[in-house]
């Protein structure tokens, strides 16, 4: 008989946490991003037992803080008896290695901390392929003979990961595994194309759902479907792996939408530049969902945030509906009845074509929701008038099914006139053995 293995529990390792307040961000102060570093902290299984802030006009290069501050550091651990340090911003390695020699505990920042969550909560063989090349590309600059606080042999947050055999400090081979995990990455970009290729050829309209973090997208997914699809869970960065489902919109339209990772402020580089095979979806998709928390007091925060990776991916001007969700958090005065916070939230991004309030849980306003996306998705039809051969049984099958068209029988030809969705369009214009774009140009 086989001996039963034992898991060891992992103690829980106690955070405190540290920022500079420069003044450069609008809207947010160190406090409130302290705030969401804490939620950040307990998602990835910490006790936060502290923090501390200081107001600075640039972060000092070498300590981070002020060195009148890190020593103030060593004060706190004795106090509360802290073995991890987050900072919350990106730290070079001179401000990390620095601080951990002075403080004497492991010492992480806010992208290490991001990057930890998105390793915990990867589940599918595509996420854990992105987010082990995030971490590649962030241990690489941080990899010194000098220092042994990545060494792959200590655990807790900050430590664990997919290859953690092949992360030594030799980074030639470190170097190698980025090259190799990016030709794997291409090859899941190769794979989403084919597959988007399908859709376009169902002519199913694409919509891709975006948002800040923890503002319920995979809860909208799933009451727009009908059923729990995907994980839907209070915390930060829930799911990573975006799913895609067919919903009906009424009228017999439907639409493929896909949920996507979400965004977060300060979002690691490594980690948009590692998903954007994933991300992509994004920039497929016809139309964006944006999907804001209505009871969040920093909503137009997250909303610049989610433009900023937007503008990145090359999707922030594509059309888009607001929906305001988490209606059930908030009180009757929210939008359209004159709810500040989220009326002001409402112009903080381009090319938005209406907003909706919902609440996803309790299914209010998602009768709305369909509506006005299936009129937004409707409004990008375009005219065609073209003449197709009767051998064109199969298009002509699914210009009826997915068009708002007249088909006129001619002795030679068909003529199809009308409204369709842009692929078709231009499947038709492909078609057309009149030899020029439309016969109504």
């Amino acid at each position: 008989m086989a001996p039963k293995l034992i898991e060891l529990e992992v103690p829980q390792e106690k955070a405190f946490l540290v920022a500079v307040d420069t003044g450069e961000e609008a809207g947010w102060n160190a406090e409130d991003s302290l705030a969401e570093l804490a939620n950040l902290a307990v998602t990835a299984g910490a006790d936060v037992v502290g923090a501390e802030w200081q107001n600075r006009r640039h972060v000092d290069p070498h300590w981070y803080v002020g060195k009148g501050k890190a020593e103030d550091l060593i004060a706190a651990k004795n106090e509360t008896g802290f073995d991890l340090l987050v900072a919350d911003d990106e730290l070079s390695p001179t401000q990390q290695k620095t601080l951990e020699e002075l403080v004497k505990v492991k010492v992480i920042d806010r992208s290490r901390l991001i990057l930890d969550i998105f390793a915990q909560h990867a589940r599918t063989h595509e996420g854990r392929l992105q987010v082990e090349l995030a971490q590649l590309e962030y241990q690489l600059p941080r990899l010194t003979r000098l220092w042994t606080h990545l060494s792959r042999t200590q655990g807790g947050i900050g430590s664990r990961g997919p290859g953690e055999s092949q992360l030594e400090t030799d980074r030639r081979v470190i170097r190698d595994r980025i090259k190799k995990m990016k030709e794997r990455v291409e090859d899941v970009r190769q794979a989403r194309q084919t597959a988007a290729r399908g859709r376009d050829r169902r002519l199913m309209s694409t919509v891709g759902i975006v948002g800040y973090t923890n503002s319920g997208k995979s809860t909208l997914l799933n009451a727009l479907v009908g059923s729990e699809v995907t994980l839907a869970e209070d915390k930060l960065f829930a799911t990573l792996d975006p799913t895609s489902r067919q919903v009906k919109l009424g009228d017999g339209q439907a639409a493929i939408l896909t949920d996507t990772v979400g965004f977060i402020h300060k979002l690691p580089h490594q980690l948009v530049d590692a998903f954007r095979a994933t991300l992509e979806e994004v920039n497929r998709a016809d139309v964006l969902i944006e999907v804001v928390d209505a009871a969040d007091p920093h909503a137009a925060e997250h909303r610049a945030t989610v433009q900023q990776v937007l503008d990145e991916l090359g999707a922030g001007d594509k059309p888009r509906l607001v929906a305001y969700n988490k209606a059930d958090l908030v009180s009757p005065g929210v939008p359209g009845n004159g709810n500040g916070a989220t009326h002001n939230a409402a112009s903080m991004a381009p090319a938005v074509s209406g907003t909706v309030l919902v609440s996803a849980l309790t299914g209010f306003g998602l009768d709305t929701l369909r509506l006005e996306l299936s009129a937004l998705l409707a409004s990008l039809w375009e005219e065609v008038d073209v003449l197709l051969p009767y051998t064109e049984g199969e298009l002509l099958a699914r210009v009826r099914e997915r068009g708002t068209i007249e088909i006129e029988y001619r002795d030679r030809d068909v003529r199809v006139h009308g409204k369709v969705a842009p692929a078709l369009a231009a499947e038709l214009r492909g078609r057309n053995v009149d030899g020029r774009a439309d016969l109504g140009g």
